[in-house]
């Protein structure tokens, strides 16, 4: 039989670690400190606190960063079953139309459908057709006045030449702008 000895003492922190880890206490401390030590504040579930210059929430029991996103975030997030028939939502067409009607892809056929049925599928067709000219006048309009806006008066010819104008013609800007609106509205149904 062999003789074993240890040849290191255990120190008073390396039995209260053992004893800890034996009984499942893995994060307690061993020891304390001495020196500064910052003030703790608890926080519950759902609390909102400002710490370093962000904002911090509890969410699921994990401390989370409040950012200007989070509400962009849930939009665009699709979710397990869908709000409408309660059905899982697993189709490769169920994450375009949820992000267009909020349903899945059998509750968009099954809605137009009955649209068709009832006689109201042009109307319907036409609603869609319209708000996607009224957004698309809504994006030129801003689109003319950051050109306007951001006019430094210089411009490069076809020979490359870099030609300065003296002043724009507003009236004339605005002339153009009412006949582009004027044309979109004409494509209205």
């Amino acid at each position: 039989m062999s003789n074993t000895q240890l040849n290191k003492e255990f120190d008073k922190k390396d039995v209260k670690r053992l004893r800890n880890l034996i009984q499942g206490k893995y994060g307690e401390k061993t020891t304390t400190g001495i020196g500064y030590t910052k003030k703790q504040e608890e926080h519950k579930e759902g609390d909102i606190w400002e710490e370093n210059e962000r904002q911090w929430t509890i969410k699921n029991g994990i401390k989370q960063n409040v950012t200007k996103l989070d509400e962009a975030k849930k939009l665009n997030i699709m979710p397990l079953f869908c709000p409408c028939c309660s059905k899982l939502m697993k189709n490769r067409n169920d994450k375009p139309f949820y992000n267009i009607h909020k349903k899945c892809f059998n509750c968009v056929i099954d809605f137009e459908t009955k649209l068709k049925a009832e006689g109201k599928w042009e109307a319907y067709e036409n609603s869609i057709h319209n708000d996607q000219i009224d957004n698309m006048i809504s994006e030129f309009k801003m689109w003319v006045d950051d050109e306007v806006k951001s006019s430094d008066n210089s411009f490069y010819s076809e020979n490359g030449d870099a030609e300065k104008w003296v002043g724009s013609n507003n009236d004339r800007i605005k002339k153009n702008i009412e006949e582009s609106i004027k044309y979109l509205e004409k494509l209205k149904k």
